[in-house]
């Protein structure tokens, strides 16, 4: 049988044994999670089967280019079951994936070339197999390390991790979107809520969380701690057509110009997604939001997470509303400019001696400086606004209704109330 499958496959064969302890060795080196292995000889002593049955598989089918078969996959799906139910995290998932096809790569090549330049033919047979079966194996993997997910842990967290794998652009998230019933769209908005202080994450609000996720159709996750207490809640609001961004853009925009402002497109539904997770959080929030397509998702994260930085707290019931990138420019810049943003300082302690006057200019400019509405918001007689325009003018040297005052104390106001300043 051998000598009918030639040279290259014989090779193959006589080091199946030897690679596979080879890639059982790398995973404990190169893996961290997988030095259990190290201390479970069962769990090591299966790892070693699965490595030799794939290396004997790999032999019998691609001389002739037959697919695996069913049997086969659902033997591979089992392997991703057993690692999944041992608490091998999606990272390591993957890691045991890159290692894994590196190694056959390897050993396909030292095979080669221990045949001294012959083998062509059955070289070219060989990759023409690996690549498609080595696809479906992978995909028949992740079904089984989805299927023990789905099982194991709770709802909100399966949706969490769907939000990471987007945001690392990882394969495994199409098979994540499967078992928690999403459909993966072509662009996300990625909007992130900035807490002063984060909650205790309990049961009513994992729960209350767990709704809202499966109202907007929307994966959540927790983004990292900071060193001051404070935390971030991270959704991801799919958007599923270039129709949809279109129809977001105002009127007059061209669309070849769609692509460039796309970062600042929002999905009408936004506002009421913001509006009830801030509700159910229960505190102050600063909201950015930025839209990219799937592949650029980690980069409008970082744009999201500076202007949730940028941004106002307000609390849910003060008309929280999402930022972009348009709403806080200045700011955005100013927070890199050291001597400016001291200067904006001096200008907000000066307005500090007055009667409510950053409350004021705050009102002021939401209201798109309508004196009407804007005393109305705050409870005032329009005549009070007026003094107390008069008297930030009088403060500053700045007229808070000139092209000056609005660029110069909307953003004072602004950096104040992100907290920038303590």
């Amino acid at each position: 049988m051998l000598a009918v499958m030639g040279s290259l496959f014989a090779e193959l064969t006589r080091q199946a044994s030897t690679n596979a302890r080879r890639e059982v060795e790398t995973y404990t080196r190169e893996i961290p999670e997988f030095g259990f292995l190290d201390k479970d000889p069962r769990a090591r002593a299966e790892t070693l089967e699965h490595s030799m049955w794939f290396r004997r598989r790999t032999v019998e089918l691609s001389p002739d280019n037959s697919e695996l078969n069913g049997d086969d996959l659902g033997y591979i799906a089992s392997m991703g079951e057993l690692r999944a139910s041992a608490g091998v995290s999606l990272d390591a998932r993957q890691q045991v994936l890159r290692v894994h096809t590196a190694l056959m790569l390897r050993e396909i090549n030292e095979a080669t070339e221990a045949q001294r330049g012959g083998g062509v033919d059955e070289l070219m047979r060989m990759m023409t197999w690996f690549a498609p079966q080595g696809e479906r194996g992978i995909g028949a993997y992740r079904q089984g390390f989805v299927r023990v997910l789905r099982r194991r842990i709770p709802y909100t967290e399966q949706v969490a991790l769907l939000a990471r794998s987007l945001l690392k652009e990882d394969p495994f998230s199409a098979e994540l979107a499967a078992a928690v019933d999403m459909e993966l769209p072509d662009h996300c908005t990625v909007t992130v809520f900035r807490l002063p202080d984060r909650p205790t994450i309990d049961r009513f609000l994992e729960n209350e969380i767990g709704a809202l996720v499966k109202s907007h159709r929307a994966p959540v996750m927790w983004g990292p701690e900071g060193g001051d207490g404070s935390g971030e809640l991270i959704a991801l609001l799919p958007l599923f057509s270039g129709a949809t961004a279109a129809e977001n853009a105002p009127p007059h925009v061209v669309p070849d110009l769609l692509p460039d402002l796309l970062p600042d497109l929002t999905p009408d539904h936004l506002p009421d997604l913001v509006r009830d997770f801030a509700r159910a959080l229960g505190r102050p929030c600063a909201v950015g939001t930025a839209t990219a397509p799937l592949p650029e998702l980690a980069d409008a994260l970082d744009r999201a997470r500076r202007i949730s930085r940028a941004a106002p707290l307000r609390r849910a019931s003060a008309r929280l509303r999402p930022h972009t990138m348009a709403d806080v420019f200045i700011e955005l810049a100013v927070a890199d400019v050291p001597f400016v943003d001291d200067w904006l300082r001096t200008v907000a302690r000066r307005l500090e001696t007055g009667p409510d006057l950053l409350a004021t200019l705050d009102a002021y400019y939401r209201h798109d400086m309508h004196r009407g509405a804007t005393a109305t918001a705050l409870n005032v007689h329009t005549r009070t606004l007026d003094y107390r325009l008069r008297r930030v003018r009088e403060l500053t040297s700045i007229a808070p209704g000139s092209t000056r005052g609005v660029r110069t104390l909307s953003a004072v106001v602004t950096r104040r109330l992100s907290g920038a300043w303590r």
